[in-house]
């Protein structure tokens, strides 16, 4: 065979690897965003089938083996260009099948051309994924020689980019990878390091998976024991961890009767919500009509369950729904979604609560704001105009306003995405005869239409109650309407997309886990900090190669 054809079969050959690569690396990053809400009804049968855990549920050895493809593609990377477009690829896919109900929101609601639409949710991706290239290139650049310190430094710059993700711009932590574990083995450690730290130990052990065939970074087979030896290291681990969680659980607070609680489910339609000639009488005449039936201690309605401001509303209407809960001998208390202000004082996303002898409703403003949402980042207003959602520049709440106190617990409420920064949420966290015992969220997720973003948003309630072990009760307009304890396990829950009230009863907790002391002390920092540590003590030993390898 001439020597030009033997290099042009080779040439065709790598042509195809590389194809084939790029298809995995999408796959898998798909893979990745199905760990977190597993999109399809449960599989029928033994098996893998069985590992399955039905639609919603998030898969948690499903986040690592996706993950750990990713860690093999690095591991074979010769550039660091070369890793960075793989983890760009990735990161992309991941977060395109992760958040594309966000072309919902835009094209169905909002009216925006499904291009443009389709266009805006693959930018946002690519734009969030350029954190983890960013990551790779990072990793391959400081490399160790030794697997140990390859997979710590693999674990860091990943937290990097999750954390960066969380911050920057406002930050759109949607569908980190620690997530995923809000059930499994891993959903001890959240009351101990959070959803990131969950989050890069889930990223240690992928790396792990993906050297377990014993390829070091020259090619060449490690020793087989250490292989094994690191396979039984981590079941020995894996052991350990499940034998834990039920030593996570708090103590509830003092000797009392559990809570009652109604929450409302108005699946008031999106499209219609606004409307003067439909969502708009529908809303006021169901929710008032069901709180002022409730018999439950607490009712709550959910985000902008009353979508007109109260100087909007008819004559009497929020007075008459007040009264039977300001009763001095009253046993009910309530909290209400309802926007508030004017165009000379500004507008907030508030919460207002009623309760027996107190003149003056209790207040919750807001605080973490969604872009193009809630407030229009400069120089985006030319994309806002092109939608036809009604968008406004909120103000902002403050950050740790004081919970509501009622029948023993202390109930903090948040709003919409807000239970996504867990670290906002551990302001309230200072004191514990201060710190609330219930959370209490207010969502409207319809924007996003019957996706898996209802599931999604419900995985990100578990880990806050996991992380802080406080119940997390969740009034939805669409769903997902349910109660979920302190050990982040759903007790009670609605059918999405159905307008009724869901029963439930709660019992808050007072303990402070680690998670809460250090994140209300610091925040994020100290684990950004750890991360840096790692990359310092890697890029020291690459500039001294006659150190040892971690």
């Amino acid at each position: 065979m001439p020597l030009s054809s033997s290099s042009a079969f080779s040439q065709d050959g790598r042509r195809m690897g590389r194809f084939a690569h790029g298809v995995l690396l999408l796959v898998a990053g798909a893979a990745q965003a199905l760990s977190l809400a597993w999109p399809w009804a449960r599989g029928q049968g033994d098996g893998l089938l069985s590992l399955i855990g039905g639609y919603g549920r998030p898969l948690w050895w499903l986040q690592i083996l996706s993950l750990a493809v990713l860690a093999r593609a690095l591991q074979t990377a010769q550039r660091p260009a070369q890793a960075a477009g793989r983890a760009m690829l990735f990161a992309t896919a991941w977060l395109v099948a992760t958040f594309w109900w966000l072309f919902i929101s835009m094209h169905v609601y909002g009216g925006l051309p499904a291009p443009l639409a389709v266009a805006a949710v693959l930018a946002l991706a690519a734009f969030l994924g350029s954190y983890y290239a960013v990551a790779a290139w990072g990793w391959q650049r400081l490399r160790p020689a030794g697997a140990a310190g390859g997979a710590l430094l693999f674990s860091a710059v990943w937290l990097l980019a999750e954390l960066a993700r969380g911050w920057l711009w406002t930050g759109f932590p949607w569908g980190a990878g620690g997530y995923a574990h809000v059930e499994g083995p891993l959903s001890v450690l959240p009351r101990w390091i959070g959803v990131y730290g969950t989050g890069a130990v889930a990223s240690w052990l992928a790396y792990w998976l993906a050297a377990l065939p014993g390829i070091s970074r020259n090619g060449a087979r490690v020793r087989a024991a250490r292989p094994l030896a690191a396979a039984v290291a981590l079941v020995l681990a894996w052991g350990g961890l499940w034998w834990l969680r039920d030593a996570a659980i708090n103590a509830p607070s003092a000797e009392r009767p559990a809570l009652s609680v109604a929450m409302l489910q108005g699946n008031i339609p999106q499209d219609e919500k606004f409307e003067a000639g439909s969502g708009i009488p529908l809303a006021l005449g169901w929710y008032g009509r069901e709180l002022r039936a409730a018999t439950a201690q607490l009712v709550v309605a959910p985000e902008t369950a009353v979508p007109l401001l109260p100087q909007q509303l008819p004559e009497e209407y929020l007075d008459l729904l007040r009264e039977p809960y300001l009763k001095k001998d009253g046993r009910q208390a309530a909290l209400l979604g309802i926007p508030l202000g004017s165009e000379e004082a500004g507008y907030t996303n508030s919460v207002v609560g009623w309760q027996p002898g107190q003149i003056q409703d209790y207040q919750y403003d807001k605080h973490h704001l969604v872009p193009f949402g809630e407030f229009i980042p400069p120089l985006f207003r030319w994309f806002t105009q092109m939608m036809n959602i009604p968008l406004g520049d909120f103000n902002r709440g403050a950050l740790g306003q004081p919970s509501m106190a009622w029948a023993g617990e202390r109930l903090s409420p948040n709003i919409c995405y807000e239970d996504l920064f867990g670290e906002e949420l551990g302001a309230h966290f200072g004191n514990a005869a201060t710190a609330p015992t219930v959370l209490v969220n207010f969502s409207n997720i319809g924007w996003f239409g019957d996706s898996v973003a209802i599931d999604q948003h419900l995985a990100i309630s578990r880990m806050r109650a996991l992380e802080f072990e406080r119940p997390m009760l969740r009034a939805t307009n669409t769903g997902a309407t349910v109660a979920i304890d302190h050990r982040g396990v759903v007790t009670h829950a609605l059918v999405p997309y159905e307008r009724t009230v869901l029963q439930a009863s709660v019992q808050g907790r007072e303990a402070l886990t680690p998670f809460a002391r250090w994140v209300h002390a610091a925040g994020l920092v100290p684990l950004c900090l750890a991360a840096l540590a790692v990359l310092v003590v890697a890029w020291i030993r690459r500039r001294k190669p006659s150190v040892r390898g971690l």
